[in-house]
């Protein structure tokens, strides 16, 4: 009688098991979410919190940070370190918060942009301050997204000599690919190229040169673009606060962290500059040595 007990137990909890839904395996912890996407639903732009941020355009080792310190020395311009807007993400990590969020009129993309905004938002009104600058390098190779986040966003677009920018990363690098850096300058150059030729009255152009070499008129041509006044103690950067320099946020090198303007770098920037960059180069108004 035991054994036909327990035989019609487990017989009861197989066919238990059969009739009722399947159950959902448990996900292993070393396997990331994945996130589930409306299909074909594409949400409209919400409201923004702040209305034309500015970003600062130029591929890396051109002189962003000491722009940046610059700017950030004006009594109504905020420009912190790097923010990296282009890492903050948004994951929908079931099928239902996809669909939550489309009876918000949200997706993914613009959940991300409420979220670029809000940091944005949030800086700004603790500064005090009334023009938001982010002058993140990887900015340049994501100009299209922050336009469709932000219409009226406005841009300086900042270039230095595609040979002086090979020859910094060439000299920070440890064992450096030259072929592999090459190609890295060359994406940002096409990129600071369409923002150059394709921005118009959204757009300020400038060169990092100029910028060492007559701070002064250089500041006050940013200024007049941005709707600032020019203020003077931009220049004496070093009697201002800007945070902590360090890696991944700007430079932290020892000319940055003098304070004081350091004119650019002379050579010959030319020598090993062929083909796109040294077209790039003659486009920006870099002539040849000789």
């Amino acid at each position: 009688m035991n054994a036909v007990g327990k035989g019609l137990k487990r017989r009861g909890k197989l066919m238990a098991q059969a009739l009722g839904p399947p159950r959902r395996a448990p996900r292993s912890t070393n396997t990331p979410a994945r996130t589930a996407v409306s299909p074909g639903y594409t949400a409209p732009r919400a409201p923004r919190l702040v209305g034309s941020p500015v970003f600062v355009l130029s591929s890396v080792r051109s002189g962003s940070t000491l722009l940046r310190v610059l700017l950030n020395s004006h009594p109504e311009i905020r420009a912190p370190h790097e923010m990296h807007l282009r890492t903050l993400r948004v994951d929908l990590t079931r099928p239902y918060s996809a669909r939550a969020m489309e009876g918000l009129e949200l997706d993914r993309r613009e959940l991300e942009h409420l979220l670029w905004d809000r940091v944005l938002h949030m800086e700004l009104e603790r500064s005090g301050k009334r023009v938001i600058v982010d002058k993140t390098p990887a900015n340049a190779l994501i100009r299209d997204r922050l336009s469709d986040c932000w219409p009226d966003a406005r841009f300086l677009v900042l270039l230095r000599h595609p040979g002086a920018v090979v020859s910094s990363l060439v000299n920070r690098r440890k064992e450096p690919d030259l072929d592999a850096i090459h190609a890295e300058v060359l994406d940002y150059g096409e990129a600071l190229e369409a923002a150059r030729t394709e921005l118009g009255a959204a757009g300020h152009v400038l060169r990092y040169e100029e910028l060492t070499a007559e701070p002064a008129t250089t500041t006050r041509g940013i200024c007049d673009f941005l709707g600032v006044e020019w203020a003077p103690g931009m220049l004496d950067y070093g009697a201002h606060d800007h945070g902590t320099f360090r890696p991944h946020m700007g430079d932290w090198s020892s000319n940055i962290k003098s304070g004081r303007i350091q004119p650019a770098r002379t050579g010959d920037h030319d020598a090993g500059l062929s083909g796109r960059l040294a077209e790039l180069a003659e486009l920006w108004g870099y002539r040849r040595a000789g």
